[in-house]
This record gives structure tokens, sequence and C-alpha cells, in this order.
């Protein structure tokens, strides 16, 4: 996955197991773990370097201490990749963000892909006017049923981020965004960002900075 990332131009990959009460992921070992990682990678003279981070499930949030979101917090920079619960986006996933806030978190939200509807665009908006910023599966905004449903989001300003979502080197999609890059630089509004999109902005999360859009969001 590494070799596959590098040679998309990819140096620094997330990993974000998920957070979830179906997945045994012990919090405490994610940072030994990635050091050893890290360590085979530089062994292996493959130019990535892999950052500590998480997918955390809303339905998990109940049971996750303050210690414990850090820990899973993207590059341990306090902003929280989270999966909304499976459906139509609702008011629990607003509710969901302002609590990371009061906690000292942000919120970059996961796959919207997944929850296309007939209010989706109301959804988003209510949550970039929280806070929140949203994170696309890059494969998606290439082929697939939901493509025209992401591109929508683009043209509206309503993609901050890519990510490859990617779960095996052996099968799924690959660990590469360049191809939703692509996608994005046919967006009018986006098309003059694709480095803010693809470089800045997953950057200052991961330094914990609050990134602002260099493009507006349109309702």
């Amino acid at each position: 996955m590494a070799r596959v990332a590098a040679a998309d131009g990819i140096r620094v990959i997330a990993a974000t197991p998920h957070i979830r009460h179906d997945h045994d992921v012990r919090i405490p070992e994610l940072v030994g773990r990635v050091e050893e990682v890290n360590r085979e990678l530089h062994h292996a003279r493959i130019p990535v370097d892999v950052v500590t981070g998480g997918e955390v499930a809303e339905t998990a949030l109940d049971g996750l201490t303050s210690e414990e979101l850090h820990a899973v917090s993207l590059g341990g920079g306090g902003w929280i990749l989270l999966e909304p619960r499976p459906g139509p986006l609702g008011d629990s996933l607003l509710d969901s963000v302002d609590r990371l806030q009061r906690m000292d978190f942000q919120a970059l939200i996961a796959h919207p892909e997944r929850h296309l509807s007939g209010d989706m665009i109301e959804r988003i908006r209510e949550l970039v006017d929280r806070g929140a910023l949203i994170q696309a599966t890059a494969a998606f905004l290439v082929r697939g049923g939901v493509r025209e449903g992401m591109l929508a989001l683009a043209r509206r300003g309503l993609i901050h981020v890519l990510a490859s979502d990617a779960h095996s080197s052996h099968g799924g999609r690959p660990l590469r965004i360049s191809g939703g890059i692509s996608a994005l630089a046919e967006v009018e509004m986006l098309g003059p960002h694709l480095e803010w999109i693809g470089e800045e902005a997953p950057a200052a999360i991961l330094r914990g900075d609050v990134p602002e859009p260099p493009f507006p969001a349109q309702f």
C-alpha cells in the first residue's frame, strides 16, 4: 500500500483504523504500531511516513474518553475523522460535532458518498456552519453510481479534502488520490485550489490548525 501511495505522489498517510464496537482496536498500542510500520518503510526505502489516527464511529463517541479521542485524532492534532451512523445524515451528527468542539476537538466528516439523500446539501451546510470539514473518497469522484452526487457537492464547495479509504493492497480501492484531484480540476470553483485540497489543508489538520477554505460554500 505504501508503494502504491508513493507512486501516486503521497508522502504522508494517516492510518485510520475503525474505532467502533465491531473492531478490536487497542488504542494504547497505536503509537507503537505506527512507529514499527515507519521503521519498516524506512528500511525498505519507501518515501512515505505514516501518522496515527482513527475513523471514529459516531455511535462510539459515548464510550471514548478525551485522552482516547486525542490518541485517535489525525496526527494527534485534535481533528477527529468522524464516521456518521448509517442512513441519511441527521441531527445526531450535528450534536456529535458540537460535543467534540466542547471537548476541544474538530470534526472531519468521512465519506459523504454513503449518505446521499434529498436533504444532504442542507445537512452538510449545517455541518460546515458548525465548523466541520468534509472529506470525500477520491475514487467516487472518478467512477461509480455516486459520482454525480459527489461532483454536485464539489460544485458547491462542500468537499475540502480527499482520502483513498483504502483497506488493503489485495483488492478494493487503491491508496491513491490523484484521480480524485484530477476530477476536482474540472470543477470551476475548486480547480484553482487543488494544492490547498491535496496538501495545505491536510497538513494543517495534522498540525491541529483550523484551515480556512479559500473557496466559498454555496447552498
